[in-house]
């Protein structure tokens, strides 16, 4: 049963500041100064709309002091104006008030109260309304259940949420196209589009017929799955039937064809959206400025921004952001800083992103002087580094040989609140074993462990390289076999590493077992795999091995690399080498 303990719980739960004000700070009680003949005429007007929050408050409060009081639908009213302001968590306290003035709720009161705690993620309670509702004798009704599945959805219970839909549809409430729509696009959310598409073709046999937004939610998602021809047969149907597309629609396709580099297609439908009197906007523009500069296509990305701001579309970060990316790429640093003068310049203020873009650009061409100089100006701007920005600067002073400033610069990244992940981690053990600090290497790995990052097998590969590397075998085999203890598998390049490891103390037979072990473990060996070994075996003069391996690995489609073709031609030339094992070779050669 719904209580007010369970709506005060709601409230302080929401932490979101999208989701209103908190009960302990809405403003006191205050009352309006119009005459109550007066509020009760606003108050019975079609629709209550309001430029504030505080005028809102201010319009409740009036209501509450009013004699008699405004009818249920007044405050009903009142409640979805605020509700369409996404001050969900004020919804929730007014709905309190209500009920602790015993101001009976009715079915579209409570229908707001359980769409505010789904907005807030508390389904749950949102069920208890539904109860209430029950329980007052009211009957709930399409509106109701398609609240409820939205909520289940944003939540990802999405087998909750088809439940619920079948169980509505048994109890003979008919489904309308917003159900529909907000159970496909919970589907599609999911990535399971292929039900979504089921359920279209459920929908299609009974009375309700999908609109633009059914048929967008499913093209959309097939568009982020890669299936291009599907969402295009998807939206032909659409034109069949008479839909037509709006912005979204055509947004959705002509983001997959850019990602295609279909350019000759996306000028076709954006003519045809022209045409259709649908202009393109800036997520229009985005795609195909973000596809041009991935392409290096960097000059026609800036004549679409021209060509946007010719239309009266103002390009947004995003857009100068992706500009910037790529020149980055192309290592035009100059170019991209001009980006960056031009979009402060036409007023729009750069983020985070922006900054970790033209960081990452300095870092890769090594001139940590200037992506310092970044971290400090974004510092003075108040925008706060996240960990893509250290992991980024933390790289690039490795990159240069400075790697005590890499560690400042980590320890700095941790006394700030900025947590680690395991890119991060990876970079600074990565060095440490690359610069022999073995000793450190450890002490890093042990304190990721300790830490609430879990760390992967990449994270042990690097340690177990860096030991190999620095002839600790010992160290990297005990490593290596306590893998499976932590719930990991080693990969291809685990096994690799270990196998040279091996191979270069003469370990063949431990070798060749881990080698054989690759199969079993569903890690199959692959070129790099194959060329270690067969140079292991060669060097230790276990030449027939080694000529089964290089049969074994032609068989499976690999290539001899240039290390193992060195090895054998300085074998073939050396006059020292055994005329029985030249032999051998010669043979494989003919």
């Amino acid at each position: 049963m719904m209580t007010m303990t369970m709506i005060t719980r709601a409230i302080r739960a929401s932490s979101s500041s999208s989701s209103g004000m908190w009960i302990h700070a809405l403003p006191p009680l205050f009352f309006s100064s119009l005459s109550d003949n007066n509020n009760n005429n606003a108050f019975h007007s079609k629709s209550q709309r309001f430029d504030t929050l505080d005028e809102a408050l201010s319009c409740f409060n009036g209501m509450l002091r009013m004699n008699p009081p405004p009818s249920i639908v007044d405050f009903a009213k009142l409640l979805t104006s605020i509700s369409k302001t996404k001050h969900y968590s004020t919804v929730l306290s007014l709905s309190l008030q209500m009920d602790s003035l015993g101001i009976p709720p009715n079915i579209y009161t409570l229908t707001i109260l359980m769409n505010s705690f789904c907005h807030l993620n508390r389904v749950d309670f949102g069920f208890s309304v539904l109860a209430k509702i029950l329980k007052l004798g009211h009957q709930p009704n399409t509106a109701t259940f398609t609240t409820l599945i939205r909520g289940l959805c944003v939540e990802g219970k999405i087998d909750d949420a088809l439940h619920l839909f079948d169980k509505m549809v048994r109890k003979g409430f008919q489904p309308n196209v917003i159900t529909y729509g907000t159970l496909m696009d919970g589907l599609c959310k999911v990535g399971n589009t292929s039900a979504a598409i089921r359920l279209l073709r459920s929908m299609e046999q009974g009375n309700c017929q999908p609109n633009v937004v059914v048929y967008t939610s499913i093209i959309d998602s097939l568009c982020k799955d890669k299936q291009l021809i599907e969402a295009l047969n998807l939206f032909s149907e659409m034109l069949t039937k008479g839909i037509s597309p709006n912005i979204v629609t055509y947004n959705s396709i002509i983001q997959a064809l850019c990602s295609l580099c279909e350019w000759k297609h996306v000028r076709t439908l954006l003519n045809e959206m022209v045409n259709s009197k649908i202009m393109p906007d800036v997520v229009t523009f985005t795609a195909m400025v973000d596809a041009l500069c991935k392409e290096g296509m960097i000059a026609k990305a800036h004549d679409v921004v021209d060509t946007m701001i010719g239309r009266g579309v103002e390009p947004d970060v995003v857009i100068y952001s992706a500009l910037m990316d790529g020149h980055c790429l192309r290592s035009e640093m100059d170019e991209a800083v001009k980006v960056f003068d031009v979009m402060v310049c036409r007023g729009c203020m750069p983020n985070l992103f922006s900054y970790n873009i033209l960081i990452n650009g300095y870092c890769k061409i090594r001139r940590m002087d200037k992506a310092m100089l970044l971290l400090e100006e974004m510092c003075k701007k108040g925008l706060i580094p996240n960990t893509v920005t250290y992991s980024t600067l933390i790289h690039g002073l490795c990159l240069v040989g400075r790697l005590s400033d890499a560690i400042t610069l980590f320890n700095e990244m941790v006394d700030s609140g900025q947590i680690p992940d395991l890119v991060t981690y990876g970079i600074l053990l990565d060095y440490l074993c690359k610069n022999c600090h073995l000793a450190e290497a450890m002490a890093m790995l042990k304190a990721i462990e300790g830490s609430k990052v879990d760390p992967n097998i990449q994270i042990y590969t690097i340690v177990i390289d860096g030991m190999c590397k620095a002839g600790e075998l010992e160290a990297a085999r005990d490593i290596f076999s306590n893998l499976s203890s932590k719930g990991l598998h080693p990969n291809t390049w685990t096994y690799n590493i270990m196998i040279h490891g091996l191979c270069k103390r003469g370990l063949l037979d431990e070798a060749n077992k881990l080698f054989m072990e690759m199969d079993e473990n569903d890690c199959s060996p692959n070129d790099c795999t194959y060329n270690i070994i067969t140079r292991g075996f060669l060097q230790n003069k276990e030449t027939l091995r080694a000529v089964q391996l290089l049969k074994e690995m032609l068989a499976r489609g690999f290539s001899v690399d240039v290390s193992t073709t060195t090895l054998l031609v300085e074998m073939l030339s050396d006059d020292g080498l055994d005329q029985s094992v030249k032999q051998i070779l010669h043979n494989f050669f003919k």
